[in-house]
C-alpha cells in the first residue's frame, strides 16, 4: 500500500473512478465485477494501491468502456515503475513541484503561456536564482540552490533524444523584466534567442501593442496526455503549483491558449523583438 502516491498514479487512479462513473457503478458494485472488496476499488482510485496491465483492461471491460486509445495510454501508465530523478528531491521540495517534473517527463507535447516571468524550461541558472531570492517567505540560502537545480533539471525534457515539441507564448513584459539587472537579463535573453532555433521549440511573443488578451492574469502550462483525455493544466500559483484535468477545464484552457496564440508575434518577429529588448539593456 503506497502511502506516498506520485501525481501520475494518482492520475491514473482518478481515471479509473471517472470509468466507473461514467458506467453508473458503485464502488461496491465494481469490486463485485473486479471480485475484490470496495475498498479495494478505493484503494486504487486513490492511487494507494498498484494497478497492472490486467487489472486495467479488466476494469474497462467491466465498465464498457470501448474508447481503445484511452484503455492503451492508461495501461501504458502501469508499466512505468522506475523512479524519476526528481525523487531525490522528495524530502526537501514540495511534492506537486515533483510532480510538474514527472508531468513533463511523460507528456507529447507541451505549451506555456506566461506574462510576468520567462517559462521555467528556458531560464537560466543565474535567471532562476534571482526569480527564487523574490519568494515570500524568503527561502533560505540551501533551499534557494535547491530549487534552481531542480529547475534546471527539469529542463532535460527539451535536451533529450526526442523531445516533446514545445511551444512558448511570453508576453513582452517578462522579456523586459530585468531580474538580476541587465547583465543577467541580457544572457537570458540570448538564452531565449537560442533555444528557439531548436526545431522542436517554438517561441512566440504576445507584444503590448496586442492590447487585452485571454488568460493575462495567471501562467498556464498544458501538458498533452497521449490521449487528450489525459492532458492536463497546470497553474503555477503564490501559494504553490495547482493541477487540473476534468475536461470541461482542459477544453477552456485548450481554447484560451488558441486564442492567445492568434496575438502572438510570428517566431521570426519574435526573435526581431527580443534582439532588440536585449540591444537596448
Amino acid at each position: 500500500m503506497r502511502s506516498n502516491p506520485t501525481g501520475r498514479q494518482l492520475r491514473l487512479g482518478t481515471e479509473l473512478r471517472k470509468l466507473r462513473e461514467r458506467a453508473g457503478l458503485t464502488a461496491a458494485e465494481a469490486g463485485q465485477l473486479l471480485g475484490v472488496k470496495p475498498n479495494q476499488i478505493s484503494n486504487m482510485e486513490a492511487g494507494r494501491a498498484g494497478v497492472s496491465a490486467e487489472r486495467v483492461r479488466a476494469v474497462a471491460c467491466n465498465y464498457d468502456c470501448s474508447d481503445t486509445d484511452l484503455v492503451k495510454a492508461l495501461v501504458g501508465m502501469t508499466g512505468d515503475r522506475t523512479r524519476g530523478w526528481w525523487e531525490e528531491y522528495r524530502e526537501i521540495l514540495p511534492g506537486a513541484l515533483l510532480d510538474l517534473a514527472e508531468v513533463e517527463h511523460h507528456a507529447m507535447r507541451l505549451r506555456t503561456a506566461i506574462t510576468v516571468h520567462i517559462p521555467g524550461l528556458l531560464q537560466t541558472t543565474d535567471h532562476a536564482r534571482e526569480l527564487f531570492r523574490q519568494v515570500v517567505p524568503a527561502l533560505s540560502p540551501p533551499d534557494i540552490e535547491h530549487r534552481v537545480s531542480f529547475r534546471i533539471k527539469r529542463q532535460a525534457v527539451v535536451f533529450r533524444d526526442s523531445p516533446a515539441p514545445y511551444l512558448a507564448l511570453i508576453h513582452e513584459a517578462a522579456l523586459r523584466m530585468e531580474f538580476g539587472g541587465p547583465a543577467i537579463a541580457r544572457a537570458q535573453l540570448q538564452h531565449l534567442l537560442d533555444m528557439s532555433e531548436q526545431d522542436h521549440i517554438t517561441l512566440k511573443v504576445l507584444p503590448f501593442a496586442a492590447g487585452g488578451f485571454p488568460g493575462s492574469g495567471q501562467s498556464i502550462f498544458y501538458s498533452s496526455g497521449p490521449v487528450p483525455q489525459l492532458d492536463t493544466v497546470h497553474l503555477d500559483q503564490s501559494h504553490g503549483p495547482a493541477f487540473l484535468d476534468a475536461e470541461a477545464q482542459l477544453s477552456k484552457y485548450r481554447v484560451l491558449l488558441d486564442r492567445m496564440e492568434t496575438k502572438c508575434l510570428p517566431a521570426e518577429k519574435s526573435r526581431d523583438l527580443i534582439r532588440s529588448i536585449a540591444h537596448n539593456l
